[in-house]
């Protein structure tokens, strides 16, 4: 098992090169690269030329960490033809990045508005019939989450899309912070997706849910934003005991990152804590000596 560090809350103050010492600095193995200005924005091309990507895989390698995995976020899914071709294109340049950088595995939103779900769901699919290829010729792996605010949201029905895709090395991402957006049932989808699960996402959040729905208070009435956090594990309302409970009955054995978000003030305390919580709790369900090194 992989315990990663996602070092969103160093990005504003770091470059994607200054990351693996960043990282290494807070005590953690392996890192996964989210979304970042200077490497794969949000919704936009990569700005990192082959260069950079060589520069960045000896810099982990020089700091004894491992790049877990590589995460874009890519309007793969629409809301148009034209917005989905070039997240196409911008997904084709990350497999390139990602397979220069020694790193097998990316994982990823769907993506596309709740709001259009079976339009979305078609853009997806076309966008995964031109992706699949590329992806099976390179040996990379894909982890897929449900997201709020996405065109698949709940958990269960995004284990039976992942399945329902039919390839043995796409699989599912459980993201912690999302379990009350997912349907707060994170024993029943984790048992559901078994060994489909490969990546879990730590960090904590309220339960919007909860007071009636009235939790938040959001104006006007009736928003539909998806209010959540990406907490301190302590700070939020997710059970993490049943997390784990639920993933060792499984076998789960992949990747299990850290990603805090909002707390940059914070970020070394936290990512530290983080660190120890996770470790805590991964050998209070799976034994001392699980997690590997880089």
């Amino acid at each position: 098992m992989k315990l990663a560090l996602d070092p969103q809350m160093f990005y504003a103050t770091h470059s994607v090169l200054e990351l693996p010492d960043v990282v290494a600095r807070m005590g953690y193995s392996w890192m996964e690269l989210s979304p970042k200005a200077d490497f794969i924005p949000f919704f936009g091309h990569p700005r990192a030329d082959d260069a950079t990507v060589a520069k960045l895989r000896k810099r982990a390698a020089d700091a004894g960490v491992g790049i877990a995995s590589v995460l874009p976020v890519q309007r793969w899914s629409g809301p148009g033809e034209e917005e989905r071709q070039a997240a196409v294109r911008a997904w084709k340049r990350a497999i390139r990045m990602t397979v220069d950088l020694g790193v097998d595995t990316m994982n990823s939103e769907f993506n596309g508005r709740p709001e259009a779900a079976e339009f979305a769901e078609s853009q997806f699919l076309r966008s995964m019939d031109e992706l699949i290829p590329l992806f099976e010729r390179e040996g990379l792996k894909l982890a897929l989450e449900p997201h709020p605010d996405d065109f698949i949201e709940d958990g269960h029905a995004a284990v039976n899309l992942v399945r329902g895709l039919n390839r043995d090395w796409i699989s599912f991402l459980y993201c912690t912070p999302h379990t009350f957006h997912q349907g707060n049932d994170a024993t029943g989808v984790i048992s559901h997706a078994g060994e489909k699960v490969t990546h879990v996402h730590l960090a904590d959040t309220l339960d919007h849910t909860a007071s009636n729905g009235l939790r938040y208070i959001v104006n006007p009435p009736g928003s539909p934003a998806r209010v959540h956090q990406h907490a301190e594990i302590g700070r939020g309302e997710v059970d993490f005991d049943e997390v784990f409970a639920a993933l060792a009955p499984v076998g789960f054995d992949g990747v299990v990152s850290s990603c805090v978000f909002g707390w940059e003030e914070q970020a070394a305390e936290i990512s530290v804590r983080q660190r120890e919580k996770a470790t805590a709790l991964i050998e209070r369900y799976f034994g001392a000596g699980t997690l590997g090194g880089s």
